[in-house]
């Protein structure tokens, strides 16, 4: 039987390079791994016209599409990009925030109202901090150039919500140093000027506390098939879980032997992966990432993405349990 040939279109990370490299081979499929380094155009590319077979893919769109029925793409319990948000956001220090409930009523700006980093910051201010977002303004631009963040093929909100753009499209760290907006809540740092300044001062200990109480490590992307293809083969989804589950695993093999990254105190990373990770803080499956998916069901709920949580087992296709 001739191999099946698919297209993956991912970013550059360590843990899906094996595929890229081919140090891990998928059983029966030759991988064309596509690197593209910005997510955006990757949503946008399949989103839109579904140019891959296989990609990264952002979380918030995916479930919101199966939240209206949109059947296009199946999606596999894998996250190729998780971050920690709490230290995305900033202030103008003229704001008058000094507090995360000062936020309240205030002007935001965000890359995209209905990108995965918007609606986990809500979140966690609305769900940690008790801020109220209902009468804030949203402006929607890029942080750190002029102009929009891509061309998102997203669903619209069930209850929408009004968003501006700056008519002149000046970038968002721009209009946060003139203070016309008050926060950025984003994906990028916006450049360096002396009125701006992050929310919490320390948020590595912020996001640190939070990831060991609450057992979250939110998600930005997971991975999509097409349908059609998946139809084709089913069982093309577990052949693919287990090759970016053992790439991921390769990785975090070759992160704790000897000093393979360019950071001074890797080592010290690598105890805390142990102490607040369990040794693996980007696991697979459904059941190890159970906390982070539900927190992100619900405040997509809230945010009026979707109209009831969609239940897990149904969000993906069915992939060996055994391995994450």
């Amino acid at each position: 039987m001739s191999r099946l040939k698919l297209s993956l279109a991912c970013g550059l990370y360590d843990r899906t390079d094996a595929l890229r490299t081919g140090d891990v081979k998928v059983d029966g499929i030759d991988i064309d791994f596509i690197a593209i380094a910005n997510p955006r155009e990757i949503f946008d590319r399949m989103g839109g016209k579904q140019e891959f077979d296989v990609s990264e893919f952002s979380s918030s769109e995916f479930i919101s599409r199966r939240g209206r029925g949109d059947n296009t793409f199946v999606a596999l319990p894998v996250f190729p990009s998780r971050v920690f948000r709490h230290g995305y956001i900033y202030i103008n220090r003229k704001a008058g925030i000094r507090a995360p409930k000062d936020i309240a009523g205030k002007r935001i700006g965000l890359p995209v109202y209905t990108m995965t980093a918007a609606v986990w910051i809500r979140g966690h201010l609305m769900h940690q901090y008790g801020v109220d977002l209902s009468d804030c303004r949203w402006i929607e631009g890029a942080i750190n150039h002029a102009g929009s963040h891509g061309d998102p093929s997203a669903p619209p909100l069930l209850k929408p919500v009004k968003v501006e753009r700056d008519p002149q499209g000046r970038s968002l760290s721009e209009l946060l140093a003139t203070g016309e907006i008050d926060v950025i809540m984003g994906t990028q740092h916006p450049h360096p000027h002396p009125d701006i300044a992050p929310l919490f001062a320390d948020a590595r200990a912020v996001e640190r506390e939070f990831a060991k109480t609450t057992r979250i490590f939110p998600m930005m992307h997971l991975v999509v098939i097409r349908r059609d293809v998946y139809e084709r083969d089913k069982s093309i989804a577990d052949r693919l879980y287990k090759g970016l589950v053992d790439a991921k695993n390769l990785a975090l093999s070759r992160l704790k032997r000897g000093h393979p990254l360019m950071l001074p105190w890797l080592h010290q990373d690598i105890h805390e992966l142990d102490e607040v990770f369990g040794g693996d803080p980007y696991p697979c499956g459904i059941d190890a990432n159970r906390p982070s998916l539900e927190a992100l069901m619900q405040y997509m709920v809230e945010q009026n993405f979707i109209a009831q949580p969609i239940p897990l087992n149904d969000l993906f296709v069915p992939v060996d349990k055994s391995l994450r």
